[in-house]
């Protein structure tokens, strides 16, 4: 279920940062993985959290109708949302940045108060404070307040930084304005979301200055819109991306890889409907775990609306895959049973929470849930460990982590029984001290039926995403009652796991876009080879030219376009065409080519015949650039 932004801790809360389901999905949410970074201390953290309040502080003195919501630190900053009748402009940024280096310079202390309900309630009542007193709301006493000197105070449960003195102004920068919903409810106020970072050092806030801006610069929704990968309609809605000829190339190549290692390792191919009755998700617990991210139930009637009886669209595959695995009695010979899919699954984020295709409504996961026997847990574990791993190399993805996401000692979300977690995390961890893994816990982030191994990719912002997981399940083979036939003749219960090596395709295309800035390797590039004709009379060898590539597997076209050299060049290059072969009258009667790749520049003449043979060998192996 989501959690609601109390505004009194120094994290962030779920829907503060962009509604983050506190419940995983068996199918991989698509939503940014943040884990407070080894190199942030403690003290950086109290001063990003005193600087929301500084910034919170400094608007209302310049800005005085303005109103106050939550403001809590994040893994890059801080931010906080407004409620301002205009909008905030670049100048205002400005104009509040210098404000705030007054305040720091003031050495104002920040000060904690523990007041009743009453009187804090009063308090805001004095101020004017509506979003406050529905804040107040959701606290339990002790209720905490932080003041800053004596002129600004706000419900708050810290830390903060002693004095605003601690704070190098040198070292904070507000960055942008962006629309934020009330409590992530886009039936709500919409708010104004300020966002700064800040850091002990200047020099820190350069590099992260220089990080920012090469992220920019691969910003793939720019990219992918350049390249002509994808697209989004206002008539189709947002957060549901569509994807051009290219884009779906791309996707394509990275289904075939993916169906090639399967293959190789025995799973077997299945599709899925996109919707279900509403009964599948209350067996499997995911309708009451996760109703509120599901799109809405859809009924024959009212009276079937008001029952909860209809289907729904599935935001998972899992419940699927165990309906075919339950359609006939398995013998212990069958197991491990392996399914996969490239399954599309939907999930009801607000609008406002949506970014590019990291963040969208529909998106596909390259689902797969093996049943095995509780004897074969550990070797398949490792199997699928193996897989992951062999993904993330041949796509040359290396900043990444293991995260062991278990349950937390408090939490009454998880299904099943302890007994069958204790024995889940054992494997996880005996898995991960096998390979010798580079792990962290991470306490709470196990899914609700299990836990998991999620291994976390860190992009150029050292933001954290979620890509691969595998994750152990005793608990829905209960539910469903799963069985297979032992070889004693009795029937026994099945273990699952969870699988999938690329998580979401859109996000994952959203990140290599981003990796490579938009210059793919040879083999995953949409478009591998263009031919530029010179003249029109190269036109047609050009032609004959393609067809013998595209013969060979190899992704190739002609511009003929009829433009200068230079120009279909200069296109190419921007296109981040990985080979560009010119073909004149010379190259025509000597059977050649001249040749240009982007990561080697001018190669001179080759073979038409060498160009189709090198071509297709790089493809087939996966090689990031021809090399002739």
């Amino acid at each position: 279920m989501r959690s609601a932004p109390t505004g009194i801790s120094g994290k962030v809360p779920a829907t503060a940062r962009d509604k983050r389901p506190s419940q995983p999905l068996v199918s991989p949410t698509p939503a940014p993985i943040h884990l407070p970074r080894t190199s942030e201390s403690d003290q950086l953290l109290r001063i990003r959290h005193s600087c929301s309040h500084v910034m919170a502080m400094a608007v209302q003195r310049l800005f005085k109708t303005v109103q106050v919501t939550i403001g809590p630190w994040t893994e890059t900053g801080f931010y906080y949302d407004f409620d301002a009748p205009e909008p905030f402009t670049p100048q205002d940024l400005k104009k509040i940045c210098r404000e705030m280096r007054k305040i720091f310079r003031q050495g104002l202390p920040f000060r904690r108060e523990e007041v009743s309900r009453e009187e804090a309630q009063r308090r805001i009542q004095a101020i004017g404070e509506p979003y406050k007193l529905e804040i107040l709301e959701g606290l339990e006493e002790p209720i905490t307040i932080y003041h800053l000197g004596d002129q600004w105070w706000d419900l708050c449960a810290g830390p903060h930084v002693a004095n605003t003195a601690e704070i190098n102004g040198n070292a904070v920068d507000l960055e942008s304005v962006a629309g934020a919903y009330w409590r992530g409810d886009e039936t709500k106020a919409q708010l104004q979301r300020i966002y700064g970072t800040a850091f002990e050092t200047p020099e820190q806030l350069a590099e992260h200055k220089h990080r920012r801006e090469e992220a920019q610069k691969r910003d793939h929704r720019r990219l992918g819109r350049e390249l002509g990968l994808f697209v989004f309609s206002d008539p189709v809605g947002p957060g549901l991306p569509l994807w051009t000829p290219r884009g779906t190339q791309l996707r394509s190549l990275l289904e075939d890889y993916l169906r090639q290692q399967q293959q190789q390792r025995g799973y077997q191919p299945v599709v899925t409907p996109h919707i279900a009755r509403v009964d599948l998700f209350r067996t499997s617990g995911h309708w009451q775990n996760y109703k509120e991210d599901m799109f809405p139930l859809m009924a024959e009637n009212p009276a079937a609306r008001a029952a909860e009886e209809g289907f729904v669209m599935k935001p998972m595959n899992c419940p699927f895959h165990i309906q075919i695995y339950k359609a006939e009695l398995r013998s212990y010979r069958e197991l491990p049973y392996r399914l996969a899919e490239f399954g599309t699954v939907y999930r009801y984020e607000q609008s406002g929470e949506l970014g590019g295709l990291t963040r969208v409504r529909g998106f596909t996961v390259d689902d797969s849930h093996l049943f095995v026997a509780p004897d074969q847990l550990d070797e398949e574990f490792l199997q699928v460990v193996d897989l992951i791993l062999t993904v993330f190399q041949d796509l040359d993805l290396r900043r990444f982590k293991a995260r062991l996401s278990f349950r937390d000692g408090g939490s009454s979300k998880y299904i099943g029984h302890p007994e069958a977690w204790d024995r889940a995390e054992a494997a996880i961890r005996r898995a991960v001290e096998h390979l010798g893994m580079d792990s962290v816990e991470g306490p709470g982030e196990a899914a609700f039926y299990g836990p998991k191994l999620d291994f976390l990719f860190c992009d150029a912002l050292e933001r954290e995403w979620q890509l691969g997981t595998v994750q152990v399940d005793y608990s829905l083979p209960e539910r469903f009652d799963l069985e297979y036939v032992a070889p004693d003749g009795s029937r026994q219960r099945p273990v699952m796991l969870h699988r999938a090596p690329f998580g979401s395709l859109e996000r994952l295309i959203g990140i290599l876009i981003e990796e490579y800035g938009g210059d793919f390797p040879f083999w995953l590039a949409p478009e591998q080879i263009r031919i530029l004709p010179v003249t029109a009379t190269a036109l047609g060898p050009a032609q004959t030219l393609v067809t013998q590539l595209c013969s060979h597997g190899v992704r190739a076209t002609v511009d003929g376009s009829g433009e200068r050299l230079g120009k279909l060049i200069r296109k190419g290059e921007t296109q981040k065409i990985p080979v560009l072969a010119i073909l004149g009258e010379q190259e025509i009667k000597a059977g050649s080519v001249s040749l240009r790749t982007r990561r080697q520049g001018d190669l001179g003449t080759l073979l038409q015949t060498r160009l189709v043979e090198l071509a297709s060998q790089a493809t087939a192996t996966r090689q990031a650039a021809l090399k002739p």
